[in-house]
């Protein structure tokens, strides 16, 4: 009981480190082998009459990167809710990348980006995600879709301040409405991120397919943290 008091108190629990590495592995595998395999393919651009009405605002950049900070946070914080938690979320998180990739192949998405003008700095941040960012993968947007989970994630979780979890939804909103104004994605994009992240939590929360995931991540948190606790062990009896 102690040990167990004392992993969930851990800054970042070791019994999440392999559930979060494993959520970078699957979206990295996920989002730049769907770019390799689809790079030549025909994209399709689904613009709607409202995308075009919609200005674009360089300003709104800051919050379009502003996000990593608060997904890292919001991970970790998730993570720390308990093991069966943390396990039942990464499942969530890993099948809402299956189903985004399986997307990107079979409907691969593009766009057309505006012109910049102006050379102030949020200008030529956007103008720096341009060319880094290619205008592919939009449906569903992988931004709106792990915002999302950022507030989902701690949703109803009464010992999270209540005023921490109307921030999560609002800046999770936020988060989708600078894509819009980046131009990076359009609102399909957003509804389809939001969607595909509350199907997959649904479905985490509401079966037991995150047992297979849990086996696994068991498995390799046996392998190494308790041969490193032997060995440390060994050598303070040394």
């Amino acid at each position: 009981m102690v040990d167990k008091r004392r992993k969930k108190q851990q800054f970042l629990p070791l019994y999440a480190v392999f559930p979060l590495l494993s959520c970078v592995a699957v979206n990295s595998l996920v989002y730049f082998g769907t770019e390799a395999l689809t790079g030549n393919w025909k994209h399709y651009d689904l613009t709607l009459p409202v995308d075009r009405a919609i200005p674009l605002v360089p300003g709104a950049t800051v919050i379009y990167l502003g996000c990593y900070i608060f997904w890292i946070i919001n991970y970790i914080l998730i993570a720390r809710q308990g093991e069966e938690h943390c396990f039942r979320f990464v499942t969530a998180d890993m099948l809402s990348r299956i189903v985004s990739g399986i997307i990107f192949i079979l409907l691969p998405t593009t766009n057309v980006r505006p012109v910049l003008a102006g050379d102030d700095i949020f200008v030529k941040l956007l103008g720096m995600i341009y060319s880094i960012d290619e205008p592919t993968r939009l449906f569903p947007s992988i931004h709106c879709l792990v915002s999302w989970f950022c507030y989902i994630g701690i949703r109803g979780r009464e010992n999270i301040p209540k005023a921490y979890r109307a921030f999560s939804c609002i800046f999770a909103l936020l988060v989708c409405v600078s894509t819009q104004l980046t131009k990076q994605h359009y609102i399909i994009d957003a509804f389809g991120g939001i969607s595909i992240a509350e199907l997959t939590y649904w479905l985490a929360f509401h079966t037991q397919a995150y047992r297979g995931p849990k086996r696994v991540f068991d498995w390799l948190y046996r392998g190494i943290f308790n041969r490193q606790g032997k060995i440390s062990r060994k050598e303070g009896e040394a």
